[in-house]
C-alpha cells in the first residue's frame, strides 16, 4: 500500500469537501488532456465484479447541447406542479440547468447491466451494485474536476427515454447522468441547495449508530 503524504491527505479531503454541484459556465474550452485525466479517473473507479458498467458519451455539439437541456428543462417545469402551495415552487424553478447549453462539454455517463454476462460476482444477490458502481465513478470524476480546476454540474432532471433518442443510447442501456463540465465564476463555499435553503446539511452524529440500527454512537 502506497501512503500518503499529509499534503496529499490534505487534498484529498479539501478535495472532498468542497467539490459543489455548479450549474453557471464560462465557454471557454477544456482541454482534451484533462477530459483524458477526468475519464480515467472514473474508470479506476470500484466496481461489484470489476463489472465496470460505465460507458461515457462526450457531447460537445450546440444542437445536441440544446437538445438535451430542452429535455431538461420540459421535465423540470413539470416537477414544479410537485411544489405548488408549498412555498418552494418559486425557488425550484429558480434552480439553473442551462449549464449543459453553457459548458463546453456534457459527459452522459450510462450504466450497461449486461457487461460481464450473466453472472456478475457479488451482483446476483444485490442487483443495483451495477448502478452503485457507476455512481463510484461518477464521484471520481467531481473529485478529479475539482483537482483539474474545472466545475461539474450533475443534471437529473430528464426523462431516459428522451436521453436516449437524443443520444442514439440502445433501450437497454440506463443513462444515469449528464454531467456538464467547464469553468466557472461562481463556485459558492457551500452546496447551491443548502445557500437556497432548500436542505441543510444532516449532523452526522444524528446518522451514526452503533452495532444495531437506532443504537446511537
Amino acid at each position: 500500500m502506497k501512503r500518503l503524504t499529509a499534503e496529499e491527505k490534505n487534498g484529498l479531503y479539501k478535495a472532498i469537501s468542497n467539490r459543489r454541484d455548479i450549474r453557471t459556465f464560462r465557454p471557454d474550452p477544456v482541454a482534451p488532456e484533462k477530459l483524458a485525466m477526468i475519464l480515467a479517473a472514473a474508470h479506476h473507479a470500484p466496481s461489484v465484479g470489476f463489472m465496470q458498467p460505465w460507458n461515457f458519451v462526450l457531447v460537445e455539439d450546440d444542437a445536441t447541447k440544446q437538445a438535451l437541456a430542452e429535455s431538461a428543462d420540459k421535465e423540470r417545469r413539470a416537477l414544479a406542479i410537485h411544489y405548488e402551495g408549498t412555498g418552494r415552487e418559486s425557488t425550484f424553478l429558480e434552480l439553473k440547468i442551462q449549464g449543459i447549453k453553457e459548458a463546453p462539454v456534457t459527459i452522459c455517463v450510462t450504466c450497461d447491466p449486461t457487461r460481464g454476462g450473466d453472472h456478475v460476482l457479488g451482483r446476483n444477490s444485490i442487483p443495483e451494485t451495477d448502478i452503485m458502481s457507476v455512481s463510484c465513478a461518477i464521484q471520481n470524476m467531481w473529485l478529479a474536476a475539482y483537482a483539474e480546476d474545472l466545475a461539474m454540474g450533475w443534471v437529473s432532471f430528464y426523462k431516459k427515454a428522451d436521453v436516449r433518442r437524443i443520444l442514439n443510447i440502445p433501450p437497454h442501456i440506463d443513462p444515469v447522468a449528464l454531467l456538464s463540465i467547464g469553468y466557472t465564476d461562481h463556485y459558492p463555499e457551500r452546496p447551491l441547495l443548502e445557500l437556497h435553503q432548500w436542505r441543510q446539511r444532516e449532523d452526522l452524529q444524528q446518522l451514526i449508530y452503533r452495532e444495531q440500527w437506532g443504537n446511537k454512537a
